[in-house]
């Protein structure tokens, strides 16, 4: 076998044996989510985008996307694109700063976050397979309310403190199929696990005065299943339009839900609420369309809808019949608002052949989304949440100098997103509208790498 037979042959191994050590330390660090904000105190957390390092400066548009050498886990059906002799692997972080205000409060926080680790490769041809590991949602959040005197009392005042913490996260295997050549189609198989807890405590300055803590707590785990779709149609010998759109299955996750109360006044009690089945998934559908002008300018245009309002969650109702409060925990609809997105977004690179600057590609996009978040369950409050970002990057290819090609050469993607979401909700103090804003500044790193595994080498 030649030297460079064997060389070729350990240096797959040693990139397997890192992405597989990558794959494993993603799966520890997860736990270390990269947020901290009150926002994600709705539904199961702040939710994160299925973007990767090559699209994530172009707002998330991937609908529309496929290329050989790069892993687009957004529409399964863009696998079946990839190289018949290549095997890609991709891994991402981020770094956040976020400033938060809600009424009074005000908090600036760093963070940094596991976004995606994805491996793909050629199973036969015309068919491509993907696996991966990334974040779905993120809760952490710690905050308290300023001390307030009872009514009646000149001494007494009391206070509130809320933390929580959690999410989910997600595994997945994908394959994606090219039955005949205008027409792509993919699914995504996943397995979904995580937890969220939930804390309130309120507590009075003088001792023996009545106190409360309430926990909320759940553990999930369940499947989904999404099914891609992508048509290419050329438009002359260098310009082509690629359709694509998603389906992803909505469906009953068979996890319960619990309420842990314990009480102080003369004595301590705790009482624990249990809801069965508590919880579903939305449907989602997603459509794009991208347009691409030879090797060098992709144009794309993405939009999502997802079916929050028809899913069940937990929720804390209160009623009130001949002077005496009733207080229940019950699953229903209604408790999450639908979430769509639109999103738009383009990359340019000056010269797929040629050498340095040139050669990069240079990228920039934005979205606009009405979030699932639903801070008043009275629907006293009309406006919507929402939330809008901007962001550009660039991808720099790295020169292999030891077998000088550039086509297995490993790729760094930065880009730098810029954030603002708006929460409206019922203050229940001055009983007027106030809003949880959040502005926050990310900057996203990724590496992709691309190996000849399949390259016939000749032995002697």
């Amino acid at each position: 076998m030649h030297r460079n037979s064997i060389f070729h042959i350990t240096t797959i191994m040693k990139k397997l044996s890192l992405a597989i050590t990558f794959a494993l330390f993603s799966s520890c660090i997860y736990a270390q989510n990269g947020i901290n904000s009150p926002y994600s105190r709705y539904g199961f957390g702040i939710q994160s985008e299925r973007a990767m390092g090559f699209n994530k400066g172009m707002g998330g548009v991937a609908q529309g996307f496929r290329n050989g050498q790069q892993i687009n886990i957004a529409n399964p059906a863009s696998y079946s694109e990839v190289d018949s002799l290549t095997a890609l692997f991709d891994i991402g972080i981020s770094l956040q700063n976020g400033n938060y205000k809600m009424d009074n409060l005000q908090q600036n926080i760093r963070n940094t976050s596991f976004d995606y680790f994805a491996f793909q490769f050629r199973a036969k041809k015309n068919v491509g397979l993907t696996v991966g590991l990334l974040p779905i949602t993120n809760i952490k959040y710690s905050f308290a309310s300023s001390s307030e005197n009872l009514e009646g009392t000149e001494n007494v005042t009391s206070s509130y403190t809320f933390s929580g913490e959690g999410g989910l996260r997600e595994v997945f295997m994908g394959v994606g199929w090219r039955p005949f050549k205008p027409i792509s189609i993919g699914v995504n198989g996943s397995y979904l696990w995580g937890d969220y807890d939930h804390q309130m405590k309120m507590a009075f300055s003088e001792s023996s005065a009545f106190s409360i803590q309430r926990t909320y707590s759940a553990n999930i785990s369940t499947y989904n299943v999404q099914a891609g779709l992508q048509y290419i149609q050329p438009i002359n010998k260098t310009d082509k339009v690629v359709i694509g759109a998603t389906y992803t299955l909505g469906h009953n996750v068979n996890n319960d839900a619990y309420r842990n109360t314990q009480t102080n006044n003369s004595s301590e009690t705790q009482t624990i609420d249990t809801i069965r089945n508590a919880f579903q998934l939305p449907h989602t559908i997603a459509a794009g369309i991208t347009y691409y002008h030879s090797n060098r300018l992709r144009i794309g245009a993405d939009f999502e809808l997802q079916k929050w309002s028809d899913c069940k969650f937990p929720s804390q109702q209160t009623s009130v019949t001949n002077s005496t409060a009733t207080d229940k925990y019950v699953s229903t609809t209604g408790q999450l608002n639908d979430r769509t997105k639109i999103s738009a977004g383009l990359d340019w690179t000056p010269n797929p052949i040629g050498r340095g600057l040139k050669r990069w590609t240079y990228k920039a996009g934005g979205y606009y989304s009405q979030s699932y978040a639903k801070a008043d369950i009275t629907n006293t409050i009309t406006d919507k949440p929402y939330e809008f970002g901007v962001s550009a990057g660039i991808s720099m290819p790295i020169y292999n100098g030891t077998t000088r090609r550039w086509n297995s050469n490993p790729r760094i993607n930065v880009s730098a997103q810029w954030v603002h979401t708006n929460i409206p909700y019922l203050n229940a103090t001055t009983l007027r509208q106030s809003a949880l804003t959040e502005n926050y500044l990310k900057l996203c790193v990724g590496i992709s790498f691309s190996e000849w595994w399949f390259y016939k080498w000749k032995v002697k």
